[in-house]
């Protein structure tokens, strides 16, 4: 058994959350923040057999992709007197991180 640590963006958690439970997989969902831009993320705990990762990581890239957004940089009261403000900064958002881990014991109590 494994247990995958999916970390995805928050817009995206509905929809690989509805495509994981049509395939019938069931996971607990956390929300978290993180990263650069301090968005939303959803980290999603999917407890999977050994053969079904592939499948489960197959899910989760099909429906979460990677997107270009354009983020400014913090509002000029919080930045230092003098501070040079640039135009928005394109950056890639969305995707998910996976991390699969070896589960030695699992019980449904």
């Amino acid at each position: 058994m494994k247990l995958l640590i999916t970390i995805i963006h928050e817009r995206d958690q509905p929809k690989v959350s509805d495509t994981l439970l049509t395939a019938g997989y069931k996971f607990t969902k956390i929300s978290s923040t993180g990263g650069f831009l301090r968005d939303g993320n959803a980290t999603m705990l999917i407890g999977v057999d050994d053969e079904d990762v592939d499948t489960v990581i197959g899910l989760v890239q099909d429906s979460c992709k990677t997107r270009e957004q354009y983020v400014s940089l913090p509002p000029p009261d919080v930045m230092p007197a003098g501070t040079f403000i640039p135009n928005p900064v394109k950056v890639s958002v969305g995707g998910a991180i996976i991390f699969v881990v070896n589960v030695e014991r699992f019980e449904r109590l």
